[in-house]
């Protein structure tokens, strides 16, 4: 087993199930059928500029499964060419050998929902999302069968009730894994096993987290149209039919919501957003043209995402499910899947210690001064929309946990009317898990990384016409880095030379001029927690200082909120 596989306690170490995502045509499902991964060990080769413009630096990164395998003891069941799901893999003397042993809890499986649907091993024809949802369940309860003799090796007073996995979706997948939780019509009670039927109990309040990459959330849309009902497999996106499958209750017409008893709960899911459409070559680029900016070639942004609203919140109760952003498309050579960026929040998300949701709280928008006399002075009506960028990236590292860009159509936006009037809501900028196995230096105590800030300065409108005076394009109100460093009660004892059981959190603007103290050092703030307060999320409220916005530009009154708590 590899080193850092024991820095994943084993009672954490799930069976994975991978759902792959949407097959276009039967050669695709033969494709599909072909691979023994389903697409979940293709890996990538990226390239960054270097000193030598002759020689570019590469960054191979080798696959999902590889690196589970290697940094997480994971394995992928596959017993003489058999797979779980195979009959044979638990009939006869052999299946029984297999039954006996068991398979490992740290396993990744492949929800191989295409076979009988290739012309290789089936019909050739696709099935409904009911269907393969049906077809989890099966595969989900067969697994659970299999791994108790592993379970009870390791505890022998595990139970069948204690048994959960992970699941870990592309696209459809997605769809496929929520038609599943969300309908309980797709729960199964009966699977074959051993040759013979036998009864199992629900399979549906087994799974302990959902990770979907660039999943349809809310369908797609084709010049901002949804997909009509009437073209065949793809009718599968049309949010009409994904009320039925998904049993889903609309909210404004929307259908990516999660009802707020879901198991597992909203809280453990996580949506990876890929915001590249230009590296999509389906249909010879057909797809990204009709699908448009802002999205990832395939699928809009704001379709990729989940939410659920929450009852005990006064006010508005639209609350976001976890999510990250990167710069990568639907699939394809650069695609979301096999990106270092899903990887390593995938891996966080399974496995890390800490959870911070980044919020913008917007008070109020300052107009530059002459566009404010137009406004206050002439009483003409000003608009403008603000551009939020963010890009949160761990400590050594040459990716990023979430990045939002103006130029990539990915920022979140505010318009100046909506900050005036007060309706603005709360901006949530992403989501990130942090992991303590994972630092560069394992000696150096704490889990340090940036947030990269920043607000671009709007086109003004006055009366709808765009105001050219004192305007410079690409300017921005407000650009820096905040460092933060999270110390554990370990970590912040080794710090102040004493034990604690306070966890310590620094942080400091990288740039700002007043930040710095006589020494030259950053003048670093700190805010301490008791275990007992991170088990419910904690706030940290991080003004953005005004030193250096300009009358000219513009300004923003606004705070960035840090929600902290700690993660299993």
């Amino acid at each position: 087993m590899p080193p850092d596989a024991s820095t994943t306690p084993i009672d954490r170490r799930y069976p994975i199930i991978y759902v792959r995502g949407f097959a276009f045509s039967a050669n695709e499902r033969d494709e599909t059928a072909a691979d023994p991964y389903c697409g979940f060990n293709v890996g990538s080769s990226v390239y960054r500029a270097s000193a030598n413009k002759e020689r570019p630096r590469s960054y191979m990164f080798e696959s999902p499964v590889v690196r589970l395998a290697n940094e997480h003891g994971y394995n992928v069941v596959y017993e003489e060419g058999l797979n779980v799901m195979d009959p044979a893999f638990t009939a006869g003397d052999e299946g029984a050998e297999h039954v006996k042993a068991g398979i490992p809890l740290n396993s990744i499986i492949i929800h191989r929902f295409y076979d009988s649907r290739s012309e290789l091993l089936g019909d050739g024809k696709s099935g409904s999302i009911d269907d393969y949802a049906r077809e989890l369940a099966v595969l989900i309860a067969t697994v659970r069968r299999l791994v108790r003799p592993r379970a009870l090796a390791i505890n022998p007073d595990y139970l069948d009730a204690d048994f959960r996995c992970y699941l870990v979706a592309h696209s459809m997948g997605g769809l496929v894994v929520r038609a599943l939780l969300q309908n309980a019509a797709n729960e199964v009670t009966q699977i074959e096993f051993e040759g013979r039927p036998e009864t199992v109990p629900p399979v549906r309040t087994c799974v302990a987290k959902v990770f979907t990459y660039a999943t349809p959330h809310n369908g797609i849309e084709f010049a901002g149209i949804n997909v009509p009902k009437f073209l065949d497999d793809v009718s599968k996106f049309n949010r009409e039919e994904m009320r039925d499958y998904l049993d889903a209750v609309p909210v404004d017409g929307k259908v990516n919501y999660l009802p707020a008893d879901i198991q597992p709960p909203p809280s453990h899911w996580f949506t990876m957003v890929g915001t590249n459409r230009l590296d999509y070559d389906v249909l010879h680029g057909a797809s990204r043209t009709f699908v448009g900016r802002g999205s990832d070639g395939l699928v809009r942004i704001d379709n990729a995402t989940l939410w659920y609203q929450d009852p005990q919140k006064e006010g508005v109760r639209d609350m976001p499910v976890a999510r990250a952003y990167a710069y990568r498309a639907h699939s394809g050579a650069f695609g979301i899947v096999n990106s270092v960026e899903a990887y390593q929040n995938l891996r966080r998300f399974l496995f890390g210690d800490m959870r911070v949701d980044l919020w913008l709280d917007i008070a109020s928008a300052t107009l530059p001064d002459e566009v404010a006399k137009q406004e206050t002075e002439r009483n003409r009506r000003v608009d403008a929309v603000y551009q939020i960028e963010v890009v949160a990236a761990p400590r050594g590292k040459p990716w990023a946990l979430s990045r939002r860009k103006s130029e990539e159509d990915s920022p979140a936006c505010r318009t100046y009317q909506e900050i005036r009037s007060g309706a603005s809501q709360p901006v949530h900028l992403s989501t990130v898990f942090l992991m303590s196995a994972a630092r560069v230096d394992k000696n150096r105590p704490g889990l340090s990384y940036a947030v990269t800030l920043g607000v671009r300065a709007p086109d003004y409108e006055v009366d709808r016409a765009f105001w050219t005076d004192d305007h410079y394009e690409g300017v921005s109100i407000f650009r820096d880095s905040l460092i933060v460093t999270i110390f554990d009660p370990v970590a912040h004892g080794l710090r102040i030379g004493q034990p604690t059981d306070e966890w310590l959190v620094r942080y400091h603007w990288l740039q700002r001029d007043s930040g710095v103290g006589p020494d030259g050092e950053p003048i670093e703030e700190e805010c301490r927690f008791s275990p007992a307060s991170l088990a419910q999320p904690v706030t940290v409220k991080i003004p953005l200082y005004q030193d250096r916005m300009s009358g000219t530009t513009g300004r923003i009154d606004a705070t960035l909120r840090m929600e902290a708590q700690a993660w299993s």
